[in-house]
């Protein structure tokens, strides 16, 4: 098939190769003239605007925006749509919200243009791992597209498989799905990154008390001093807490036990607050969620006002004083 493709940074360039690898013609995009070159170099046609790239496909055109959520996203896809016809297809990639696909899907209806919501997940690993995809769209058009998406997802690998799915699309054992109308992919995507900071700061705090536990006094006994890469390496062989996650930890702390070149500053990329408020507007409990966020707030300062304030108020009622943190 052919694709236009539109924002080539450390996930969309990665998808352009992958597509090209795969046989489909990519024209693609960029504001940096470098990323159109390098992939140019690998077969791809490059597009010097946006007007040139949609003038390069044949309609009905299909063209993926792989572009930061939010203004980026929006200034973009609505330049882009004011250049198709009715027929062509916009895919958005990225990790917009969920409400903003079923606006823009509306604004763009009546000029007879169809949005496609991808919720991508696979990070910088895509190219050769494969990319997982949550899509969201009406069925007719995500399965015309259904080339590109086989392309890019996994493949079923070697993972075992799922008994009693006799019957069911095959091709969510192949990484990617038709989660429903425009929004539901984003949606999907969104709670998925939600577990995933769930999954992440469960992790960092298991293996921060393993990295304390010297410090604790044990009646009789020598204190537990354990060696953390090898913890999180036994930890993938066959315990009930193996993910890539832990692959990704394991491979850290063998590389550099005391991860001496993190800082702890965490950002977040927007969804973990988009499923925080989505929970409360569904009046859904979801304290993992709204906790592995919060911790991410935390490690931008060096001490928020509010643990001030409990230092003030344990000083009020119990007299109990700030130990002497060594002029720091």
């Amino acid at each position: 098939m052919q694709l236009g493709i539109v924002g080539l940074g450390r996930m969309g360039g990665n998808i352009a190769l992958r597509l090209l690898r795969a046989g489909h013609r990519c024209v693609v995009f960029d504001l940096d003239p470098s990323a159109v070159a390098s992939l140019v170099g690998q077969g791809a046609t490059g597009a010097h605007d946006l007007s040139s790239l949609v003038e390069a496909l044949t309609p009905p055109r299909a063209i993926w925006l792989m572009l930061p959520a939010g203004d980026v996203t929006e200034h973009c896809l609505m330049a882009v749509a004011d250049l198709l016809s009715p027929g062509d297809i916009l895919i958005d990639g990225g990790n917009t919200y969920y409400k903003d696909d079923v606006r823009r899907a509306r604004i763009l209806a009546p000029k007879g243009l169809h949005l496609v919501d991808v919720g991508t997940s696979g990070g910088v690993w895509g190219l050769e791992r494969g990319y997982c995809l949550m899509i969201g769209g009406d069925r007719e058009i995500v399965d015309s597209l259904d080339p590109i998406f086989n392309s890019l997802a996994p493949g079923i690998g070697d993972i075992p498989r799922t008994a009693g799915r006799e019957g069911r699309d095959p091709r969510v054992e192949q990484g990617y799905m038709h989660t429903g109308p425009t929004g539901s992919g984003h949606f999907a995507k969104m709670v998925h990154n939600a577990i995933e900071y769930g999954m992440m700061q469960a992790y960092a705090e298991g293996f921060d008390l393993l990295k304390n536990a010297p410090g604790l006094a044990i009646p009789d006994k020598q204190p537990f001093a354990f060696d953390l890469a090898d913890m999180a390496e036994v930890w993938r062989r066959g315990s009930v807490i193996p993910s890539w996650l832990l692959d990704l930890a394991a491979a850290a702390l063998a590389e550099n036990k005391d991860l001496s070149g993190h800082e702890g500053f965490v950002e977040d990329s927007g969804e973990g607050r988009w499923a925080a408020m989505t929970a409360v507007e569904a009046a859904v409990p979801a304290p993992v969620i709204a906790a592995a966020l919060f911790a991410r707030f935390r490690s931008r300062q060096e001490h928020t006002f509010a643990e001030k304030l409990l230092s003030a108020m344990r000083k009020g009622f119990g007299g109990h004083v700030e130990p002497d943190q060594g002029g720091k």
